[in-house]
């Protein structure tokens, strides 16, 4: 069962980062990941993940995923695997008592969560979009301080300034 769900894994994000037309292009996708399957296991997954076929930019049909914000299309070429190890957070800014924090899409509600669970001292709450937070950081905080608790929910924060 473990195979089954790294093979869907890997299918949503190579659909959400690939124009893929047909089954045949999806399985060779596929077996550059390193998963060979037949075709009607495909059409399975397919239908599983009720992937549907949509016009693309260029008028050329292609698979797309229902309304999961996490694999919305991605411009940058990397292998699904890749993907899935990419960390969510991009950067951090902050303006006055304010940070803004930018995601992958669909990564902002999950950060945000555990930002407000782990109740870090120096922020009140956090307001999450889909790829943007906003965190407020208490009075006499200072975003060294904020960057310093973060550092418990976003490993390497700073790596990212």
């Amino acid at each position: 069962m473990k195979e089954k769900k790294k093979r869907m894994e890997t299918l949503k994000m190579l659909i959400s980062s690939m124009e893929l037309g047909s089954q045949e292009e999806v399985l060779n996708a596929l077996r550059k990941e390193g998963f060979t399957l037949t075709q009607a296991t495909l059409s399975r997954d397919l239908k599983q993940l009720k992937v549907a076929k949509a016009a693309s930019m260029n008028g050329k049909y292609v698979y797309v995923l229902p309304n999961e914000t996490m694999y919305k299309r991605i411009s940058k070429n990397m292998s699904a695997a890749e993907m899935l190890q990419t960390p969510g957070f991009l950067s951090i800014h902050f303006s006055g008592n304010i940070g803004v924090i930018k995601t992958r899409p669909g990564y902002a509600s999950s950060i945000a969560y555990n930002i407000d669970n782990t109740e870090l001292p120096h922020i009140l709450g956090t307001i999450a979009g889909d790829d943007t937070i906003f965190i407020v950081m208490k009075p006499q905080s200072s975003p060294d301080d904020v960057i310093y608790e973060l550092e418990t929910v976003i490993p390497n924060v700073k790596d990212y300034l």
